[in-house]
């Protein structure tokens, strides 16, 4: 068994809580297991309230005016979901972005191709720390970037973020030796 195409996703959010904040851009890259990128997507969300809180906007860049001609969350989804189709979702911190999801599609249908999607999550930040076993390096995606010469050119921009861990990712597949699906079990989250 070959390895799967990748569907690597980054999102930027309010804030940390999945109960409290929301998601405010999404960004995939779809990818070959040999770093051939397929397709590049990403969008803005609209808030839901005129008055919500953006959160951070020192560190994404994100504000509600920006927000304001961007499309709803669930047409953000739905045009997610037809690019996740067939790939295996993966982030650098699958477990925060998969969780803002899973709440976003709650209210959706069982077969919503993003809840689909959910299931397994690849985490190449598990993928990194594994390769670390004694914790003397950082794991942030900036640093594990600069570990293996990819450039980051927009750090918390959901886009930006998604084609560097999409970089990445042949490299952590190359360092665990991974050439079969299954060897990619041990690095995901459920």
């Amino acid at each position: 068994m070959a390895l799967p195409r990748f569907a690597v996703v980054d999102l930027e959010t309010s804030g940390l809580n999945t109960q409290r904040h929301r998601i405010l851009q999404l960004g995939v890259v779809v990818m070959e297991a040999d770093g051939t990128v397929t397709d590049r997507w990403s969008s803005l969300v609209r808030l839901r309230w005129p008055l919500q809180r953006v959160g951070p906007t020192r560190i994404h860049g994100i504000t509600r005016t920006t927000l304001k001609g961007a499309p709803r969350l669930d047409d953000a989804l739905d045009e997610l979901g037809h690019r996740l189709s067939g790939a295996v979702f993966t982030a650098h911190n699958a477990a925060f972005d998969s969780e803002f999801l899973a709440r976003a599609v709650r209210r959706r249908s069982p077969d919503d191709p993003v809840r689909l999607a959910l299931d397994p999550r690849l985490c190449t930040l598990r993928m990194s720390r594994r390769l670390d076993p004694d914790r003397t390096l950082s794991h942030r995606l900036g640093d594990v970037c600069g570990r293996y010469g990819v450039t980051l050119e927009r750090p918390h921009d959901a886009l930006g973020d998604a084609a560097a861990t999409a970089a990445v990712l042949p490299h952590l597949l190359a360092a665990h030796e991974i050439t079969d699906e299954s060897q990619l079990e041990p690095f995901y989250v459920r």
